[in-house]
């Protein structure tokens, strides 16, 4: 945990504006969060701890360049439910929600995100949170050479017993940028399951936020055909 005197100093830097600290990290973390679970915020906790983050956004995408739009719940219900997820976290006052990509029509490639929170914060050092298996896949994505050369890019594994194999993978990658592998165990929770489980009515609630779990069964989402399609998230 960081000491008062460095979050007093944070403060007063927000204050600022513009005017930011170099040393300062802001995570960047991206999904479709559908729904947010517990793994979500338990790897958002661990990248706060073992990186020391001053701030960390989650940005839910609106068309994700690996999915089916049709598994989708709504960008509003989405936003709403990471929100409750953030506000119920003990790391609340450092987590952040923004709604970029949900606001722009093109799809949510990760360059895009990358080169907007860059002109956000132009002296900070912004690191890029991934899963293991984004990062075997990494240099597939879009302009991939360019996020590394703006971004840090910190993997944590979603399954147990894949660490070399990501040695392997992120040495490759360091060509281009500094790639960070979290030790950290995982827990392994599976979007897909939950929306299963919610079509199937079975019990989810472990899964998720509580306050996440009412708005759920509030708005009776995922309980449609679309529930049991789509890949792991």
């Amino acid at each position: 945990m960081r000491s008062t005197g460095r979050k007093r100093a944070g403060q007063e830097a927000s204050a600022r504006g513009n005017e930011r600290s170099e040393n300062m990290r802001i995570g960047i973390y991206g999904g479709s969060f559908n729904p947010v679970h517990n793994g979500h915020i338990h790897l958002a906790g661990t990248a706060i701890e073992e990186l020391g983050l001053y701030r960390l956004y989650l940005i839910p995408s609106r068309i994700s360049p690996h999915k089916s739009s049709a598994e989708y719940v709504s960008p509003e219900d989405r936003l709403a439910m990471l929100r409750l997820a953030c506000k119920g976290s003990r790391y609340r006052d450092v987590l952040r929600v923004s709604d970029y990509e949900l606001m722009t029509d093109r799809v949510s490639y990760t360059i895009y995100t990358v080169e907007e929170f860059r002109r956000r914060f132009p002296k900070e050092e912004l690191v890029l949170l991934i899963g293991s298996d984004m990062l075997l896949s990494f240099d597939k994505w879009h302009r991939y050479e360019d996020i590394l050369r703006e971004v840090t890019i910190a993997a944590f594994s979603r399954e147990n017993g894949d660490l070399e194999e990501l040695e392997k993978k992120a040495e490759e990658l360091r060509r281009f940028g500094r790639v960070i592998l979290s030790k950290a165990d995982p827990v392994v929770v599976s979007s897909t399951e939950i929306r299963k489980k919610i079509a199937k009515n079975e019990n989810y609630s472990c899964y998720l936020d509580k306050n996440v779990v009412q708005y759920i069964r509030s708005g009776n989402l995922y309980s449609g055909e679309n529930a049991d399609k789509g890949a792991e998230d």
